[in-house]
């Protein structure tokens, strides 16, 4: 089936049972999946107004614990990132999607572009099977935490026809929502409070402090990026001479041009980050370890290179040999992905 199917049925098989988008490509797609497949499991699929009106529905949905994803294109994410950031600091569960145009939307992903002191864990599969599993254990982890999480994809992710199995994955006991505002516990006197300021309810004769919040949120926020397990492909980087770094659908490009260099006698190995949040960044320096050059592969002008760059501290030297590589629409169909284009870039770089 087409990517944007497979993970509208991967949300569902994760419980998820609230969506809402507003349509843009190559986002559009996945809105019209879960349109058709929610209503039959008793779930509720909204096209919103605009990108801020669907990740405010989408936070009234996550309050009542129920599961709930929105999405968008980097553009559109680009006006969700004031709520994005309230939900993590209201320590609220949501999935959220890019379906970016190319790869310039790597550092919003990673550092997030609303206001305080959070993060949010991101996934980047590479191909329909992998978006399946990932989408479901961003679920998981948006639960088991009570934060955001990114599945960061793209034009060919959503696109591409694959055949693939969606089954619900079995990440262990669902984790507690004992939190969550469902009705049961007003005018009881332990009323429940869902806000990025704070969970005790404040009246005019009791103050409260604004930093024990947050310091409270900063020690999620690290037990967190803790309790994740940095994810990464790693092969061929034993005797390598020169390690390549790349993520999302240019990953899969560049292992098979790494896998034809081999054939033709060039020790070459890969590195493909599956959380770009936590970074793999041990992965990436053992990688690096006798190598001559880690060359990184992106589809913009260099923005995960700093956090190659970061792994690996000096001690191999860094080349960057991706670039903008684009479609006359702009939606990040690249004419450089292609083996042989790749496989001489690589090869260059040992130059």
């Amino acid at each position: 089936m087409e990517g944007s199917e497979a993970i509208a049925e991967a949300m569902v098989a994760a419980g998820c049972r609230f969506f809402a988008g507003y349509p843009m490509t190559p986002f559009t797609e996945i809105l019209e999946q879960m349109a058709k497949q929610l209503p039959p499991v008793g779930g509720v699929c909204m096209n919103a107004e605009s990108e801020l009106e669907a990740v405010g529905m989408a936070w009234g949905a996550a309050a009542t614990g129920t599961p709930a994803a929105t999405g968008s294109t980097g553009q559109g994410l680009s006006l969700m990132q004031e709520s994005i950031a309230e939900l993590a600091m209201a320590r609220l569960p949501l999935v959220v999607l890019n379906m970016a145009r190319a790869q310039g939307d790597y550092w919003q992903a990673t550092r997030g572009g609303g206001h305080g002191d959070y993060r949010t864990p991101v996934l980047a599969p590479m191909d329909v099977p992998e978006a399946v599993e990932l989408t479901q254990r961003a679920f998981h982890w948006a639960a088991t935490w009570r934060n955001p999480v990114l599945v960061f994809g793209d034009y060919y992710l959503a696109h591409t026809s694959q055949s693939v199995d969606v089954q619900p994955i079995d990440f262990g006991p669902a984790p507690d929502v004992s939190w969550a505002l469902d009705g049961s516990s007003g005018g009881s006197g332990r009323a429940k409070l869902v806000s990025p300021l704070g969970t005790q309810k404040q009246r005019d004769d009791v103050g409260y402090d604004l930093s024990e919040h947050y310091l409270a949120c900063a020690a999620a926020t690290h037990a967190m990026l803790k309790g994740i397990e940095p994810m990464a492909e790693v092969a061929l980087c034993d005797d390598a001479d020169v390690v390549v770094v790349a993520y999302g659908t240019p990953g899969r490009y560049i292992r098979a041009a790494v896998k034809a260099l081999r054939e033709r006698g060039v020790k070459a190995g890969y590195v493909r980050p599956i959380t770009l949040l936590p970074f793999p960044t041990e992965a990436v320096a053992r990688a690096a370890e006798g190598a001559k050059v880690v060359a990184v592969y992106e589809n913009n002008q260099g923005q995960m290179v700093d956090d190659v760059r970061l792994a690996v501290l000096g001690r191999t030297p860094v080349s960057f040999i991706g670039g903008l590589s684009l479609d006359t629409s702009g939606f990040g169909i690249a004419p450089d992905l292609d083996v042989t284009i790749l496989g001489d870039r690589i090869a260059g770089a040992l130059s």
